[in-house]
């Protein structure tokens, strides 16, 4: 469970702050000096990016893990004019001003993966992953691709939103939860629910959920949506109470996942999980109601097939509701 980091980007000094914030938390996710200076280049070059081409520029930082090495995500949003020829953009020199036209490219350089999305007038999106050290190329774990945006509501500095996954070669467990209210008493509640899941790892989410709704009596309770995908039945076992979206997307597909009326902790009438078919390479997207449920991803083209956390940016970006905190969780099993 991670909270982002969100800096706006609209005058040249911010720029600066993402970079100083950028390096101070890659330095306390261990990274080297030589690896400090890639994260400083790389945030500044997306940092000013958005500063100079962009209007509503935000800079999002958030911690990273894999094979028990961290990292460093970041994500440049802006609902600018938008890039047409990303390919061209990407190579050294070009500019579409004065400035060298190093910026994309050196990202593309310094970064282990970079992604980007833009529509003309619409806006983009661009992703950059940074590491402590390598990432073993091959491991005998399921290759999952996560993506996560988590922020409190306008003005507050504590999320009341949290979320949570575990992985085995059999299964991945995903947990969204939304503490009722704002702040620290729902950030309580909603961390409550985490502990719980991860006490309960090998139960299934009915059973997960039922432990929450005792478990967080204690608290002002919170919406929970629990996840299970299972790899050898490629199906995805869902339990909700609460407010939590989820959703099945393949292709041109879509299954909206159930969830009861309730509050884990308080009133819950009735758990049931529900089972749904699983596709490798599909997505499975569960966020909190900070996300207005009238997106579509199919308007978006070609967006479904870009890395998750991008395409949890661009939900973000366009349909996040002011005045209440925000998870929006994307999972893809690659194939």
């Amino acid at each position: 469970m991670k909270q982002t980091l969100a800096l706006p980007m609209i005058e040249p000094s911010q720029a600066g702050e993402a970079r100083r914030s950028a390096i101070a938390l890659a330095t306390s996710l261990g990274f080297n000096e030589t690896e400090r200076g890639k994260v400083g280049i790389v945030v500044t070059e997306i940092a000013n990016n958005l500063v100079q081409h962009a209007k509503n520029g935000l800079v999002l930082l958030q911690a990273i893990e894999k094979h028990n090495i961290h990292g460093l995500e970041v994500l440049g949003l802006d609902t600018g004019p938008g890039i047409s020829n990303i390919s061209e953009c990407l190579r050294d020199g070009f500019s579409t001003t004065t400035t060298p036209g190093n910026g994309l490219g050196a990202i593309t350089r310094l970064s282990s993966l970079v992604d980007i999305y833009s529509i003309p007038d619409m806006g983009t999106v661009i992703l950059s992953h940074l590491w402590a050290s390598p990432i073993p190329e091959s491991s005998s774990s399921k290759h999952l691709e996560l993506g996560v945006v988590c922020l409190p509501k306008a003005g507050e500095e504590i999320c009341g939103d949290a979320w949570a996954y575990e992985i085995s070669q059999e299964r991945c467990l995903i947990l969204v939860a939304d503490g009722l209210g704002h702040g620290s008493l729902a950030a309580q509640a909603s961390t409550e629910a985490v502990r719980v899941f991860h006490e309960h790892i090998h139960h299934t989410p009915r059973e997960i959920m039922e432990a929450a709704h005792k478990a967080l009596r204690s608290t002002r309770g919170a919406a929970v949506g629990i996840a299970e995908i299972n790899f050898a039945d490629q199906s995805v076992r869902f339990a909700g109470v609460g407010n939590i979206a989820g959703i099945i997307l393949c292709d041109t597909k879509r299954q909206n996942l159930v969830s009861y009326n309730g509050t884990v902790g308080c009133e819950v009438r009735k758990i049931q999980e529900f089972t749904h078919q699983w596709h490798p390479g599909g997505l499975l997207i569960m966020h909190s109601d900070g996300l207005g449920t009238q997106w579509r991803l199919e308007r978006y083209p070609g967006l479904i097939h870009k890395h998750p956390s991008l395409i949890a940016g661009v939900l973000y970006r366009d349909f996040y509701r002011v005045r209440d905190d925000v998870t929006v969780l994307v999972m893809r099993e690659s194939v």
